[in-house]
This record gives structure tokens, sequence and C-alpha cells, in this order.
């Protein structure tokens, strides 16, 4: 039995997880805990943790990046986990709306495709309102 197939079952089994993961998958950029603590609308433990645990699973690589850790979608070779990938691809647009309208706010706010506001900033409560 393929352990991480089994990690990344168990991971994406998670709503706040399987959100995070469908952002990586449709928004086709890395992102950070500060960017994913303002999206997800969560702690920087927890998103933190979150994000932890869906490497464990082999479903996304850490980047250190100056101050930031990005995080990114692994490639995926082998044709069960593909195929995992893009049930969470195909999932409907519209259960995920909320996070996609705020991720892309978000992104907005980075200078050369960089991050460079942190978490629960005056900038992002003004752009968020």
């Amino acid at each position: 039995m393929d352990e991480k197939y089994i990690d990344a079952l168990k991971a994406l089994s998670d709503p706040t997880r399987l959100r995070l993961f469908w952002l990586l998958v449709h928004i086709d950029q890395r992102i950070n805990v500060a960017e994913a603590m303002d999206v997800i609308g969560d702690t920087q433990y927890n998103v933190s943790r979150n994000l932890k645990m869906l490497h464990k699973a082999g479903l996304i690589t850490p980047t250190k990046q100056g101050k930031w850790v990005y995080y990114t979608l692994n490639e995926q070779t082998a044709l069960h986990c593909r195929a995992l990938v893009d049930s969470v691809r195909f999932l409907p647009e519209e259960n995920f709306s909320d996070v996609t309208k705020r991720c892309m706010l978000r992104l907005a706010m980075r200078d050369n495709g960089e991050c460079v506001v942190g978490a629960n900033s005056a900038q992002w409560i003004s752009a968020n309102k």
C-alpha cells in the first residue's frame, strides 16, 4: 500500500486543507503562510499545521525565499496520485468561489510576484471590505 497516497487522502479529508490544496491546484502560483492566513481566515498556527500536513502527504513543497516560505503544488508521477489531484481539480468551482476571490485579491498585493504584506495587515483589511 502506498503510504503517501493514504496520507494524501487523509490530508484532503479536512475542509481547510482541501481549500488550501484546491487553491494551489487552481491559481497556479505559490502561496505563503501569511497569504494563506488572510485567504482562509485562520491563525498562523492552524495554517502552518495544515500546510505541513499537505507537505507530509507529498502534495506540496515548501521553498524558503527571504523571510517567507512559499508552498507550491508537487508534480505527481504516480497515476493514482495524479488522479487524486485531478479529482480535486474538477471539484465544482462554486464551492470555492469565496476563497478564490480572496486569494486573487491577496495575490494582487504582491510586488513583482513577491509577498510584501504580512498577515492581517491594515492594507488587507482595507482591501477586503
